[in-house]
């Protein structure tokens, strides 16, 4: 048998990540005892009406979520477990409306820092309705064999070294999570293990106590034993001894209390549970209460270091006497293993499964993004820089040094052109009506075409035509002047032959004094020496150098105006938020001026004077 969690118990639980993955751990635990999973739904109000994935075994079970108890227990009238994942400023209610549900006997709450008032009130209706409050600050309740509540037990190795997979002899109940499952391991060591553990909670208010769960072990006939990890602070243990005294029991105790070092500490000495308050030298100091219950009939080792023999000879002592039985060991080897997961399965090399989406920049395996096969970290650690990553990403290759710093001036070159072109433009009146940045930013660059960036893509796309079907600059002009019209990367508004555009001219001297082979770029030139002799605004242009640059190292015309795109986006950002910061400063500047004028106010004449 068990108490509180059962095979019976059927649970909701209330809260949205948190909740999640403790509901995926009880899974873990049903998978290994074989048993139907018992968590039959969420409440979450921000997730109403959509579902929460939770593996099981070798499947996922895809469980609803609601948005209130009430909803959540009239599709699933068999829920009589609520576990309470909700924030501390929220728990209160959540408790209350699991509390009010009238299926739901049982409610843990695992939320830490109640206020103590809250977790004072929870408690109050609890027992008025002559229901089971445990927590918070709970790290949950497990039954060996058959049902676990919360995280408690730890990782899935760990529910089979303590045995957890079949019933024991004895009970455990704590303040303290962690302690909780080492105790439990005690158990499984030196006894034969557990039937049911709780954790109260370690805050200075638990809603629960050791004397509620205690009774209930006493009328439990498969507990024998109970051990109980009592702290310094409060008065639970006391109350427990004054239990235990009160008539002949059933089960053997085994208490132990921490906190002696608290005799050799200062005043006022702070420790990690909300619960070990200061407990001096007399009453609710660990002394006091190891005392008392030593005298009410518990066995109460010297130290924590001896709580490990007294289980043991506790336990001996009751099976020689009859009281406990052997119990048939089941064969570990064969019990049920955890599933791994695809990915855990394709690193151990195990198994080799196909990418279920696949590109030539990633597939949707692996820890972390990886460009063409490199690793984001690697090329962080070995100090590759942007334009790396965008030639791996559009060029499909790692670019040299002296490519990488090509693309990076010409980042930097075309990254804003004033607040006069269209898409600069159309970004500072989205920024001046309110409108949020990625919204303002987008409909900039929506104006990118021929007359606004748009030229790039369309220069490459020409002057490699040219290249590739063996024209002359001449022929080059002539077949464009006919069947085309303007050439794309050619002619300026201002920039002329005697007002030359300096970032063109940093761009070609820059490519001329590397090793490049520069042949879309040396034509170009040659075409500029016709179409200036016509008219000297028709240079070779910003867009239509960076076009013939780009082409040169190899970059797929289709993907010119890419750059353009990059650079421009990091300039209207710098539109929408100067924009802003000045409409900032304008609304400011009535209030800045009111609160500094000082000039005496005139008032008016009376009337008819």
């Amino acid at each position: 048998m068990s108490i509180v969690a059962n095979h019976e118990t059927r649970v909701v639980i209330q809260g949205g990540p948190a909740g999640v993955n403790a509901a995926r751990r009880m899974a873990e635990f049903c998978h290994l005892i074989q048993k139907p999973f018992y968590v039959e739904a969420f409440v979450f109000p921000p997730d109403a009406g959509k579902s929460a994935e939770v593996p099981f075994g070798n499947k996922v079970l895809s469980l609803p979520i609601y948005k209130s108890v009430a909803d959540a227990v009239q599709r699933h009238p068999h829920v009589n477990t609520s576990l309470v994942y909700i924030a501390a400023d929220r728990a209160y209610g959540a408790a209350m409306d699991a509390l009010n549900a009238d299926s739901i006997r049982v409610v843990s709450m695992i939320t830490e820092g109640v206020p103590e008032k809250d977790a004072k009130l929870v408690r109050k209706a609890a027992l008025a309705k002559g229901k089971i409050f445990n927590g918070p600050s709970s790290i949950g309740i497990i039954s060996a064999g058959q049902c676990r509540l919360g995280v408690v037990g730890g990782a899935y190795d760990n529910l089979i070294l303590s045995k957890l997979y079949r019933p024991g002899s004895y009970g455990v109940i704590t303040k303290s999570g962690g302690l909780l499952n080492e105790i439990i391991w005690m158990c499984s060591q030196f006894a034969d293990g557990i039937t049911t553990a709780i954790g109260i909670g370690g805050d200075a208010y638990p809603g629960s106590d050791f004397v509620t769960f205690l009774d209930l072990f006493e009328k439990d006939p498969d507990t024998k034993a109970v051990v109980l990890v009592g702290e310094m602070g409060g008065n639970a243990e006391e109350l427990a001894a004054e239990w235990l005294a009160a008539k002949p029991r059933r089960i053997k105790v085994v208490c132990v209390v921490a906190g002696f070092c608290q005799e050799h500490l200062p005043k006022g000495m702070k420790f990690g549970h909300a619960g070990a308050k200061e407990g001096m030298h007399g009453e609710g100091s660990a002394r006091h209460k190891s005392e008392v219950l030593r005298k009410a009939g518990a066995v109460v080792p010297q130290t924590f270091g001896g709580l490990g023999q007294s289980i043991k000879e506790v336990y001996a002592d009751l099976k020689a006497r009859g009281k406990i039985l052997p119990i048939a060991e089941p064969d570990v080897a064969a019990l049920p293993k955890l599933p791994k997961g695809v990915e855990e399965a394709i690193k151990g090399g195990e198994v080799m499964a196909p990418p279920l989406l696949r590109s030539t920049i990633c597939d949707d395996r692996g820890d972390e993004p990886m460009y063409l096969g490199y690793p984001a970290s690697e090329l962080i650690a070995k100090g590759y820089d942007i334009p790396h990553v965008i030639g791996l990403l559009w060029v499909k290759r790692l670019l040299t040094d002296i490519e990488a710093e090509l693309v990076k001036r010409i980042l930097i070159l075309s990254a804003d052109h004033g607040p006069c072109v269209s898409g600069a433009l159309t970004t500072i009146i989205g920024a001046n009506a309110g409108i949020p940045l990625s919204q303002a930013v987008a409909s900039g660059i929506s104006m990118i075409g021929p007359r606004f960036g748009g030229a790039v893509t369309d220069a490459g796309r020409w002057f490699k035509f040219a290249l590739a079907q063996g024209m002359t600059p001449q022929e080059f002009v002539d077949y464009m002047k006919k069947n085309v019209g303007p050439i794309p990367g050619i002619g300026h508004r201002v920039k002329s032959l005697r007002n030359p555009d300096k970032r063109v001219a940093e761009l070609i001297a820059f490519v001329k004094t590397q090793p490049i082979k520069t042949p879309h770029l040396d034509f170009a030139l040659e075409v500029e020496k016709i179409t200036t002799a016509k008219k000297d605004t028709l240079i070779l242009n910003l867009d239509g150098t960076i076009a013939c640059v780009l082409v040169d190292l190899g970059f797929p015309e289709e993907s010119l105006n890419g750059f353009f795109i990059l650079a421009r986006t990091i300039g209207l950002i710098g539109h929408w938020i100067d924009q802003r910061q000045q409409d900032a400063r304008m609304i400011r500047l009535p209030l800045y001026l009111a609160h500094y004028d000082t000039e005496p106010k005139r008032e008016a004449p009376p009337r008819g004077k």
